[in-house]
């Protein structure tokens, strides 16, 4: 499979040698044994594999919870297995939503806060309080006395918790009618008067998003306070399982999708036996097939979320596929990856593992022979070259200027109106 990507524009490979399990494991690595390390390796990653983050999604009725559940999980309103949405109640118990291609992210819709018999400590007893990992209370207009009585409990209970400004558009929409229209006053106002009604709950964290376009508004800023504030695993799930709605989304989980290359990377070429047909050197193929389909899937590149996009932007799954470079454009399997890796030269392999033994801890992981660091380089490259693709299709779908024109103003922007859905 020929390959239109410029490997000129290539980055040396790095590693965080501050990373804490890089640490642990090349501790045991020196201390114990090749055999104690890998086990630690494939320990790490399937904790990585597995780890479960739920998120809860709560609101008044109307406020258009159901739909901002399925926006999250990258699905359309009226997908199967979306959350079902209404202009009356339609959530009257916790309802779970697992993330189509990832499982283990759990998106809960929860029952409507409306009640004026609404008390705060039963409902998070109803709901199982101690089941999330975080909270998002919505709310379509005015955040009022039950979001506040909600949101102080949450707090007392120490947990994390966001407010979520919802059908954001709708609010532009309705006032780009007016004279002396100025789209970033009128988010100032709507965010001012959203703090003004929760100044009871001290210094609230308030966000501005429309379901219909996730990579207009506050949604990226929603995106960053969570990763700074959400445990790494925990982070590393959320950033993955996230609809590409922007460039700075995809080079998130770029970042993110890198932090797991050195443990691939151990992980593959230590348990290897002996080399692979067609490659010169040995590895687990397994684990690094694994690898690029997550890339794939996060960077919506997979066929499930190309058809989604397809409909979205109505171009054709073809035409979005058309300006993609990289050696995974037509897929992953065995076949793409062995002549992925068997591309590269011994020479450049025989460099790589100088670089990498320059670097204090990854040299001893380099130590064990030309392996580890071919796949490293290898596994960063074919990153690389999955991120460029996205980008491609995201310019490719209009989002990209579509996201620059969210920068500066909607003015001339004709957006469909978002439903008013519960």
């Amino acid at each position: 499979m020929a390959s239109d990507y410029d490997d000129s524009a290539d980055d040396p490979p790095s590693i965080d040698t501050e990373d804490a399990d890089l640490q642990e494991i090349i501790k045991s690595y020196k201390k114990n044994s090749k055999e104690s390390a890998t086990s630690k390796v494939m320990e790490k990653l399937e904790q990585l594999e597995n780890v479960i983050l739920n998120v809860a999604i709560t609101g008044n009725t109307g406020a258009g919870k159901s739909s901002y559940v399925n926006a999250i999980r990258g699905v359309r309103d009226d997908d199967e297995g979306s959350a079902a949405t209404g202009v009356t109640e339609t959530t009257q118990e916790p309802l779970m939503y697992p993330h189509p291609t990832m499982p283990n992210v759990q998106i809960w819709d929860l029952p409507g806060i409306g009640s004026p018999k609404f008390k705060a400590k039963q409902y998070l007893k109803d709901v199982k309080f101690k089941t999330y990992d975080f909270f998002i209370l919505i709310t379509s207009e005015r955040f009022k006395e039950n979001d506040i009585m909600l949101a102080k409990e949450i707090k007392r209970k120490k947990k994390l918790f966001y407010f979520v400004r919802s059908k954001i558009d709708n609010d532009i929409r309705s006032e780009m009618k007016k004279k002396n229209f100025n789209k970033q006053e009128v988010l100032s106002q709507i965010r001012d008067d959203c703090k003004m009604n929760l100044k009871k709950v001290g210094d609230p964290k308030v966000f501005l998003v429309s379901s219909f376009d996730l990579s207009d508004y506050d949604f990226q800023l929603l995106i960053d306070t969570l990763e700074k504030e959400l445990p790494m695993h925990k982070r590393l799930a959320l950033l993955q399982s996230l609809p590409v709605c922007s460039l700075a989304m995809i080079d998130k989980k770029k970042k993110a999708l890198a932090r797991l290359i050195w443990l691939i990377a151990f992980g593959s070429s230590t348990i290897a036996m002996a080399p692979v047909p067609g490659l010169s050197f040995a590895c687990d193929l397994g684990i690094m097939i694994a690898y690029f389909r997550r890339c794939q899937q996060a960077f919506g590149l997979d066929d499930r979320s190309l058809n989604v996009l397809s409909e979205r932007v109505n171009k054709s799954v073809e035409e979005l596929r058309q300006p993609m470079k990289s050696r995974f454009k037509d897929g992953v399997d065995r076949k793409v990856v062995i002549k992925f890796f068997g591309s590269i030269e011994m020479g450049a392999a025989m460099t790589i593992e100088f670089i990498l033994s320059t670097i204090p801890i990854a040299g001893t992981l380099a130590a064990g022979g030309v392996s580890f660091g071919t796949i490293f380089h290898m596994l960063n490259k074919g990153l690389r070259e999955m991120a460029a693709d996205a980008k491609a299709v995201l310019t490719c779908a209009g989002l990209e200027a579509a996201e620059e024109a969210g920068e500066e103003s909607t003015g001339d922007r004709q957006e469909p109106k978002e439903p008013e859905q519960e």
